[in-house]
């Protein structure tokens, strides 16, 4: 396996990683970075097909890896049958194709040991992170200066700026 960058956002719920990721993603790809993303789901049970679909009415027949396939993308979902412990970030990354990319962003996995950068918003009224994840590398947040914190914040309204930190950490890293 390649030692390929890996890089997470976490945050509360709704806090809007995902947003963000939104904005910073296209940006990386304009620098011509080839992104792989990760995004943890507290649902016990999501789909990435459809009722209706037949992928979707195969899985539910009983197939137990269901893979589809054009000529653009292909997906595998795996059915494990039984409730597990939360994905291990470790094993998900060996599913990825690490040597056709340069970076792998991660929305969530808070408790895994990697960098990260902290989303935070004061006005909802939760704490950081930071204090007890030595992982966390920067915190984006609509307000600064945030007390409390040694690391750069960087403004979660100006992507362009998260993506240019992300260069130089890729670079130092």
């Amino acid at each position: 396996m390649a030692n390929l960058p890996i890089l997470g956002f976490v945050a509360y719920s709704g806090t809007g990683k995902t947003t963000l990721l939104l904005k910073i993603i296209p940006l990386l790809k304009e620098k011509g970075l080839r992104i792989g993303m990760i995004k943890h789901s507290h649902h016990r049970k999501f789909d990435i097909d459809h009722p209706g679909k037949d992928s979707y009415r195969l899985r539910q027949a009983g197939a137990e890896q269901m893979l589809v396939a054009s000529r653009k993308r292909w997906a595998l979902m795996i059915e494990t049958g039984e409730e597990m412990d939360e994905p291990n970030l470790q094993n998900l990354l060996s599913h990825f194709e690490q040597e056709k990319l340069d970076l792998i962003l991660v929305e969530g996995f808070k408790h895994e040991q990697f960098p990260k950068i902290e989303v935070h918003r004061p006005s909802l009224g939760k704490p950081l992170f930071v204090q007890p994840d030595p992982t966390i590398i920067a915190i984006a947040s609509d307000v600064s200066p945030l007390e409390n914190t040694h690391l750069p914040i960087l403004d979660m309204n100006q992507p362009e700026k998260i993506v240019t930190f992300i260069e130089n950490w890729l670079q130092t890293s």
